[in-house]
């Protein structure tokens, strides 16, 4: 154990009523000896999973439960931007447990200065990624806060020793041993990793997922949706103008019902492992093609390029832990400028798992048909194109040129 963190007698604990912090919640007060541990669930769309929490926390040996609802925070001031962004990790992950962790660990530190707590703590793997978002964020907000970390410290090295530990001290939590995988949900996502997931080869089991249908059981007639954006943030679905969390969650249901924002893949974790990752994203990920799509219409072709080759380190960034990073700062800065005209409606086709783009418009499209037709035009000299396409071929032209 630490020593540094044995000086800590009055902890802040990120509490989620997982299996994680269940044990890491009585584990402070009797093995720590922690004087008191108050609890922090932050409300960032995990639905039911909040029922009961007060009273859990109380019996596990909190001496107060704290809840915020964060969820128009959450999707306002860390979804939203990353939707602006486009951000995407290695290709596929919409970043929906890493967008979250940031806004956790904001309120955490909050909520430590108004009790005058020393520390907070974390239910994060040594592992994992969640121990470099919140210590990193921690240390952005304030400086003097110690983090414990419990995985790193205690004698504890499996899920399975958890969940004994878990039954040793009556302490219920919502895994066994038939299904040991671990989830993070919130509005965004819910994500599955761990137990019979470890297998990169093994198909999830259907009855794992929350917020989809499979794509075979989804509705054999497509359902239509348009969303409206401003400024690259949707504000409203077919013609219905909704918070943001309130669209999100709107979103969610009906992309859900469609089987669509399934994804599994094997990503690569910032401490230099591989993980497996089973996530549902429903209403972000036609948000993010929604988005990407009202760009192609509103943006220019450099502004397209340059915000497309900047996206990976956005999304790295996130991921790794560095929202209050003064790149990330920098980044988003200039993303923020290119969506000033990022304003129209998408039409969407929703279609068993698939996610169609079957309509857009802007009052700022570069788009003019008077350019782009096939037809005959007035405006457009075709013959200009020789003299443009001979230009291009120069380079070439000498590289054969001195080649031979």
């Amino acid at each position: 154990m630490a020593k540094a963190a044995k000086k800590a007698k009055k902890i802040v604990l990120a509490y989620s009523g997982g299996l994680d912090t269940s044990i890491i919640l009585k584990w402070l007060r009797e093995d720590y000896g922690a004087d008191e541990v108050i609890a922090f669930t932050a409300d960032v769309g995990q639905g039911d999973e909040l029922d009961g929490l007060e009273e859990k926390a109380l019996k596990t040996g909190a001496s107060k439960l704290y809840v915020r609802d964060l969820q128009e925070e959450f999707v306002r001031d860390f979804v939203f931007p990353a939707i602006r962004a486009n951000a995407v990790y290695e290709g596929q992950y919409l970043l929906g447990t890493s967008l979250a962790r940031p806004v956790i660990a904001k309120h955490m530190v909050e909520i430590a200065r108004a009790e005058g707590a020393d520390a907070v703590a974390h239910g994060a793997t040594g592992k994992g990624n969640d121990q470099v978002r919140f210590e990193l964020t921690t240390m952005a907000l304030d400086k003097d806060l110690k983090t414990i970390a419990p995985w790193r410290d205690w004698d504890l090295t499996s899920r399975t020793d958890l969940i004994n530990f878990a039954e040793k001290h009556n302490i219920p939590i919502p895994v066994s041993k038939a299904k040991p995988y671990s989830t993070d949900r919130n509005l965004l996502h819910i994500s599955f990793e761990g137990g019979i997931l470890e297998d990169p080869w093994q198909e999830p089991q259907e009855d794992m997922f929350l917020l989809s249908v499979s794509p075979e059981k989804a509705p054999d007639k497509p359902t239509y949706i348009e969303i409206e954006f401003e400024k690259g943030d949707a504000v409203a679905v077919d013609g219905k103008r909704m918070s943001p969390a309130v669209l999100l969650a709107h979103l969610n249901k009906v992309a859900g019902a469609n089987g669509i924002g399934r994804i599994d893949l094997v990503e690569s974790r910032y401490v230099g492992m591989k993980c497996r990752g089973v996530y549902e994203t429903p209403g972000g990920t036609i948000l993010h093609l929604a988005h990407r799509n009202l760009e192609t219409l509103t943006l220019d072709r450099e502004v397209i390029n340059l915000k497309d080759s900047l996206t990976p380190k956005y999304a790295t960034l996130v991921y790794n832990g560095y929202w209050y990073a003064p790149e990330r700062e920098a980044l988003q800065a200039m993303i923020d400028q290119t969506q000033e005209l990022v304003d129209g409606v998408v039409r969407l086709k929703l279609y068993k798992g698939n996610c169609i783009v079957v309509g857009r418009k802007s009052p700022h499209s570069l788009y003019h048909d008077a350019y782009a037709t096939f037809e005959t035009d007035g405006v457009y000299d075709q013959s200009d194109a020789a003299g443009f396409i001979h230009c291009l071929g120069l380079r070439l032209r000498i590289r054969k040129l001195l080649r031979g």
